[in-house]
């Protein structure tokens, strides 16, 4: 949990060149993939926290959302169906390490996985982009602050 993408400084994201990079890549992610709907998101110190919505992509293998879990820990290792949610995190993962790596810091690593919430409803998605738009005014009582 290093505090690789920046710090927070009077309850604001000052994001690092690592984070300048999350950021850059992450903008990216529905021109590579049209499919793709980018919503709320901030870099945090040591994580990243985004609202994604997958739109229907035809060819893809995608299941449809309303028979997945509500909540889960996804893995970006291994064998990710193409087009799905694990598939566009782990190449978004990987992309920003290769940058990172290169440009500024050659021991850069995220974690293996990552955490997953299918939202269902607008109440829950204006729930969590209060989460998001709040999280660096919050950072001190965050679970991941350290």
């Amino acid at each position: 949990m290093k505090h690789y993408f920046g710090r927070i400084y009077n309850q604001e994201m000052i994001v690092s060149p690592e984070g300048r990079i999350v950021t850059e890549e992450w903008l990216k992610t529905p021109e590579v993939r049209n499919y793709v709907i980018l919503d709320q998101f901030v870099v945090m110190p040591n994580h990243f926290h985004a609202i994604i919505a997958l739109m229907d992509n035809p060819g893809n293998n995608r299941n449809n959302t309303s028979s997945e879990t509500t909540h889960r820990v996804v893995s970006t290792n291994g064998t990710l169906k193409p087009d799905s949610l694990g598939s566009i995190v782990g190449q978004f993962k990987s992309i920003c390490t290769k940058r990172i790596r290169k440009e500024i810091n050659k021991d850069f690593k995220w974690q293996d996985s990552f955490y997953d919430r299918v939202i269902r409803d607008e109440k829950e998605l204006d729930n969590e982009r209060e989460y998001i738009i709040y999280n660096p005014i919050r950072w001190n009582n965050d679970e991941f602050f350290s």
